[in-house]
């Protein structure tokens, strides 16, 4: 790694880079200017960098202006000057710290939460008055074009009033459960070439035109994607279709994929996070055969061949699927007007660009007769009417535990109640879990809780209940969440501080650009055809302590629970586990699947 890197700093030392690289260069990170300038942050951001170094706003605006006059010579120069033979190479070693030092753990007293107590400082600020904002719903019938290219394919299009950029997908109902292969085709993609351009080149071909391409593969979904600047928008579509359509295989990139693969896998095994937020979590809600373990052996990725990869890749046009575009261009079908008689097309040649449809129906290849998407292979979930603990054993010295337990089928009527329940029992750091069990009691040093909605409809909602603490405090730590679980405490300022939370962040939120398909997208999952939002913001308002707890004894309290735990083995208290459910450990391998 280190002789690749300082390799490439030899080469722009020397001047071994191509002339189309600077002015590339501009033209990208100008996009990426442009692209985070849609987030107020960003523009914020840009203000404030502009006046810490005291640098006039039209000057900081013409960097890129600025920027383009550099030369080639000048880059080598600087290279030259300022990247020597003098550097630190720093590494990060893995073992035991032979310094570590312990201390006697102290007693710890409880402290009063005073959720009724409020300083000057928070009774001026609270008193202060300004206007009230008002919440922006969608109207998926107004936001969203619905049309049709020549071939039937349904097109969802959302209008870029704001700036020059296109976000287009390709939506496939057809995912992981169906095809473990699949994430493995979409992700080999990056790394294939075409009959005209080695991979290299290809990627170069794209940022020469201020164009990305992804694929990608859920469980249940694949999206393929393209953005970019919209001026170059058929140029990239064609070069992306032509790379759909006959990617080269190489097998060598397969098989630095692979040892990638088997790398990323191995370092999972050393995340807590993943460990215990998807393997056990998906062990316990579908069993030892879940969408998480499903996928290829070392041995069988091993014997993959290129040619099985791209296959996926080249049928997936091939699919009945969705077309989502988000940009400044019409949806119409109109054919751009040319001046020049070259018939090019390029967008110096047109009077106008051409529409989307028209652009789309001429380079997005499709057969004739679509193939329907395959049956979706959901797996199923396990009821959970028995109470279990699973252990994993890791060399921590804390003790992490989720408490899941299962919920009803999706239900929208649920989501108002849920969505306050979250905000006031264990959503926050104002929340009763969080104050309660780190803050008062200082049994934790992360703890929450949330009822999770189901996303899309037939599937089911689930409680999850989190605590990290120190080993010696895990019966002191489950001891209080179960309490909390099923005896929810009532603090009316908290539950007044959590519905105006809610109010004020529907209020203040925008869904805008590409996210508004993205949101029609996540409705249509839940049979819903408008901004659920609606219904939380105007419902909420109105709900007492009593809704609350009419929903947390009939969907939280005495529900079997299945507990999760990592932890070490040496450390880890099993007769108090016990109390909670049949102990039983589960290995790595288990879990994972390798």
């Amino acid at each position: 790694m280190r002789d690749l890197l300082l390799s490439e700093l030899n080469k722009v030392k020397k001047g071994d880079f191509p002339e189309w690289l600077i002015p590339a260069i501009i033209n990208n990170e100008q996009l990426q200017r442009t692209k985070s300038y849609e987030s107020n942050e960003a523009r914020a951001g840009a203000f404030v960098a502009a006046f810490v170094a005291r640098e006039d706003w039209k000057d900081y605006l013409k960097q890129f202006d600025d920027f383009a006059t550099i030369t080639k010579e000048e880059v080598m120069r600087v290279a030259n000057q300022y990247y020597g033979p003098g550097y630190a190479l720093v590494y990060k070693r893995t073992g035991k710290d032979p310094n570590t030092v312990k201390v006697v753990k102290p007693a710890i007293t409880p402290v009063p939460v005073n959720r009724e107590a409020a300083s000057d400082f928070y009774k001026q600020v609270t008193t202060m008055t300004s206007p009230e904002l008002q919440p922006v719903f969608l109207d998926y019938k107004k936001d969203i074009q619905e049309t049709k290219l020549a071939s039937g394919l349904p097109v969802y299009y959302t209008h870029n009033a704001e700036n020059n950029l296109f976000n287009l997908y390709y939506v496939l109902d057809l995912g992981t459960n169906h095809d473990p292969k699949l994430g493995l085709a979409t992700d080999y993609l990056q790394y294939l070439g075409t009959g005209k351009y080695n991979a290299a080149q290809l990627q170069q071909e794209f940022y020469k035109l201020g164009c990305s391409f992804s694929v990608s593969s859920g469980q249940d979904r694949t999206f393929v994607s393209l953005s970019g600047l919209d001026t170059n928008f058929e140029a990239a579509l064609q070069l992306f279709e032509s790379l759909l359509a006959a990617p080269k295989p190489d097998a060598a990139a397969l098989k630095n994929m692979v040892a990638g693969v088997l790398k990323a896998r191995q370092d999972a095994k050393l995340n807590k996070g993943v460990i215990l937020n998807q393997a056990l979590v998906n062990y316990a809600k579908y069993g030892q055969r879940n969408p998480f373990t499903s996928q290829l052996s070392e041995k069988e990725l091993k014997a993959l061949k290129p040619e099985q990869l791209t296959a996926l890749i080249q049928k997936l046009p091939t699919y009945q699927h969705r077309v989502l575009y988000y940009g400044p261009r019409k949806a119409d079908a109109n054919e751009p007007a040319v001046i020049k008689g070259d018939q090019t097309q390029k967008p110096e040649n047109r009077a106008v660009m051409p529409g989307l449809l028209w652009s789309l129906n001429q380079l997005h290849k499709t057969p004739a007769k679509l193939t329907p998407v395959p049956a979706n292979k959901d797996f199923a979930e396990q009821p959970m009417t028995d109470r279990k603990v699973y252990w994993v054993d890791y060399n921590m010295v804390q003790a992490e535990i989720l408490f899941l337990s299962k919920g009803p089928v999706f239900d929208k009527g649920l989501l108002p109640t849920t969505s306050l329940y979250n905000e006031y029992f264990g959503g926050s750091m104002g929340s009763i879990v969080f104050q309660e069990l780190r803050e008062s009691k200082a049994l934790a040093y992360s703890a929450s809780s949330r009822f999770a909605s189901a996303d899309k409809v037939g599937r089911s909602s689930y409680n999850l209940s989190y605590i990290g603490t120190q080993s010696d405090k895990l019966p002191e730590a489950m001891a209080g969440m179960n309490t909390l679980l099923n005896d929810m405490p009532v603090a009316e300022a908290n539950l007044q501080i959590a519905k105006q939370s809610i109010r004020n962040s529907i209020a203040t939120e925008r869904i805008t650009k590409s996210d508004i398909l993205f949101s029609y997208e996540r409705a249509k999952r839940l049979g819903l055809d408008y901004d659920v939002r609606r219904d939380v913001y105007e419902q909420t308002s109105n709900m007492s302590f009593q809704d609350l707890q009419k929903f947390q004894q009939a969907r939280v309290k005495g529900q079997p629970q299945t507990i999760l735990v990592i932890g070490s083995k040496d450390r880890l208290n099993f007769k108090e586990l016990a109390k909670y459910g049949q102990v039983q450990q589960l290995t790595l391998k288990e879990i994972f699947g390798y």
